[in-house]
């Protein structure tokens, strides 16, 4: 009980009662101490946020993994911290100290990140960083200052190299042409491991015409920071605008990262600033089209916007990754690939924008062999997933952890994905290309892994349950459902491409048993004997899996599970997966109920992101914000994704709703709506 009131309390903390902007998330008291970062990302860069004037946290480049650090796995990279700057006026650096009233605010609608703050009775500053949407490897910053008397800037862009780069390499060049001079600040290193190169440069974009501008300067400091920097003299009531604008880049998205990355800096630079934003802020309309509007609670629409903010910002068309745990926020789950893409993150994006999910199934196709590889080295057939992935396809989970060896429902959750994509997709050349592939590979695992004891007892044994919580257990209601849909969709695949499925897999499907308890409640796995569970696992029977159907049998496991989950150490789907099977019961009290406590009790300050878990300090943690737009969208929304395609079902939204629309549904771009009642 202590627990929860502390969980509550922090949560009354962190949630502004007032009526809240849909689009802008504000800021207005920063405290250092108890700041975690938001960010402005674009599916390949993402910037994080800080408390400390013209700094940011951290910049995370999709794709770039080497082994360094954490479980002797591969990690995720910090890129150079292209966007640190500094600003001296009247030859005072601004810092945390000497400035007044520091405001912070994100954009949602266009993915802008904007920071305003006094310094002393001398200059108003405002500046707003943008990871560029329809530039993947490409962010832009643009600052203000007006002046509150007559004053000198010096402004400088500073280029850092991350503690784990090595052999780095600063250059400073200039580019002269009759129309245009170009600045370009560059830097160049190895991965801890000398896998990868990783490159950046920036330049100043200035108002003044060209001759015009103010003369720039480069600084070498030390081996991994250099920095070009200008002076200005704005007089009283004048303002004085630049923009600094830098590109990003890793040999794992081009065979020549140094010069690709200066490249792409003069190509932004001589699109000119207005260009930029135009094309960026297009992008931004463009993924808003599909979007879910909530009348009647303007909190929770502000924070569903946050959640569809964060996935548009985290995954990418055309680039074949998928998500992490943290998205592009940070280094959290060292960037891995688990099943909170396929099954939590994947379904939000594929009812809402198909281009985007089609990246994420893409990702796993690409690494079908090496899960070949592992079925072969645990004495399987077909494809075998690894529990984490990140760029080679192998297993990344630490060796301390035992979801690596054992927790094998991740192979049918990526068929799952593959298999929803199709539904909505309704795209015969790819399943024939690489559905169909997943999907057969993974179902001929599941013949070799079950250990067949007679009619009804084609056992899965020794596995980590969906629940993590459950090691190393015998017929995890979760992994052999899962498994059941695997195997009944290969033969759907089949039959719908003309070829012949394998009899086995019918065979094995209807021997795969789903236990119950002596009370008829669905037993977790074996030996359950009522334990505290950690995630949702028996209800995601009922949704997504559909492999339990009958409304009594769903409540009563929800019933008996809901009430298993404690307050500390358990992530924030569990409860939105309650919450969208009660509001397709039709209970909306219990719905809205399970739909706050997902994600209220791991909101931190100062931008309402959520953590991982209630008083947990890791956010951004996409996966709960897919389960959670899953209960929005599934459940309050009631769509449904059918082999024929996206349907709506019955459903009921809370009292305090008047409106659910959901907006740019499925390839057809349909419109849903519900109303209340």
């Amino acid at each position: 009980m202590k627990n929860l009131f502390v969980a509550l309390f922090f949560s009354l903390l962190v949630i502004d009662v007032k009526a809240q902007d849909p689009w802008t998330i504000k800021a207005d008291k920063l405290d250092p101490s108890n700041y975690f970062g938001i960010t402005a990302a674009n599916g390949m860069i993402g910037i994080v946020s800080s408390p400390e004037p013209f700094k940011v946290k951290n910049v995370v480049l999709a794709g770039a993994y080497d082994t360094y650090g954490r479980g002797r796995v591969s990690n995720f990279l910090n890129s150079f911290n292209l966007l640190n700057m500094y600003l001296e006026v009247d030859g005072k650096r601004l810092d945390a100290k000497n400035v007044t009233n520091m405001k912070q605010e994100l954009d949602m609608r266009n993915g802008a990140f904007t920071t305003t703050l006094n310094y002393s009775d001398k200059a108003l500053i405002k500046y707003t960083y943008y990871s560029l949407r329809h530039l993947p490897y490409t962010v832009l910053m643009d600052v203000t200052i007006t002046a509150k008397s007559d004053i000198s800037i010096t402004a400088a862009s500073i280029m850092e190299t991350p503690d784990a780069l090595r052999d780095v390499q600063n250059y400073y060049n200039e580019i002269d042409r009759p129309h245009v001079n170009i600045g370009l600040l560059t830097s160049t290193a190895r991965s801890p491991t000398g896998k990868l190169q990783l490159s950046a440069s920036t330049s100043f974009m200035f108002i003044e015409s060209h001759t015009q501008e103010p003369k720039v300067i480069h600084e070498m400091w030390d081996n991994n920071m250099h920095l070009i920097k200008f002076s200005k003299r704005i007089n009283k009531g004048g303002s004085y605008t630049y923009s600094v604008v830098g590109s990003s880049i890793t040999s794992a998205q081009h065979a020549d990262p140094l010069n690709e990355a200066e490249r792409m800096t003069i190509f932004a630079k001589l699109e000119g600033h207005n260009r930029l934003l135009k094309f960026h802020n297009q992008a931004w309309s463009d993924l808003w089209k599909s979007d879910i509007q909530i009348k009647g609670d303007l909190q929770a629409q502000q924070d569903v916007h946050s959640m569809l903010y964060h996935l548009y910002s985290f995954v990418r068309e055309g680039t074949e990754y998928s998500l992490s745990p943290m998205g592009l926020s940070g280094l959290g789950y060292n960037g891995h690939v688990f099943w909170d893409a396929d099954i939590w993150m994947f379904p939000a994006l594929l009812v809402l924008h198909p281009e985007l999910a089609k990246s994420m199934v893409d990702y796993r196709y690409n690494r079908l062999e090496a899960a070949k590889k592992n079925a072969f080295s645990h004495g399987y057939k077909g494809a075998m997933y690894p529990w984490e992935s990140a760029d080679s396809g192998v297993e990344e989970t630490p060796v301390w952890a035992l979801s690596g060896p054992f927790e094998h429902h991740i192979s049918a959750c990526v068929a799952f994905a593959a298999w929803n994509y199709y539904c909505v997709s309704g795209d015969k050349d790819w399943l024939r290309e690489k559905g169909w592939p997943i999907i057969s590979n993974t179902a001929d695992f599941w013949t070799s892994r079950v250990e067949r004891n007679g009619p009804g007892k084609y056992d899965i044994n020794n596995v980590v349950a969906a629940d993590e919580w459950a090691e190393n257990i015998d017929n995890n209601a979760f992994t052999n459902a899962a498994a059941i849909v695997n195997l009944r969709n290969a033969t759907k695949a089949a039959d719908i491409l003309g070829l012949t499925a394998n009899p086995d897999w019918a065979i094995v499907a209807e021997n795969i048993p789903i236990l119950k308890m002596p009370d008829g409640v669905t037993s977790e796995f074996k030996t359950y004997k009522g334990e505290n569970i950690k995630q949702a696992d028996v209800n995601l029977l009922a949704y997504p899996l559909k492999v339990i159907t009958d409304e009594q049998q769903i409540r009563k496991d929800l019933s008996f599970y809901e009430v298993r989950v404690p307050d500390e150490g358990t992530p924030a789907m569990t409860h939105a997966a309650f919450a969208l099977l009660y509001a397709r019961l039709g209970d909306k009290t219990k719905a809205y109920k399970f739909f706050k406590e997902s994600y209220e009790p791991n909101l931190v300050p100062p931008f309402r992101v959520i953590a991982e878990t209630k008083g947990g300090t890791n956010p951004y943690f996409a996966t709960g914000a897919g389960g959670i737009l899953q209960s929005v969208l599934m459940g309050f929304g009631g769509l449904d994704i059918t082999q024929t395609g996206i349907i709506q079902v019955k459903s009921v939204l809370p009292s305090k709703w008047k409106s659910l629309t959901i907006t740019g549904v499925g390839k057809d771009k349909k419109t849903f709506t519900v109303q209340g009642n």
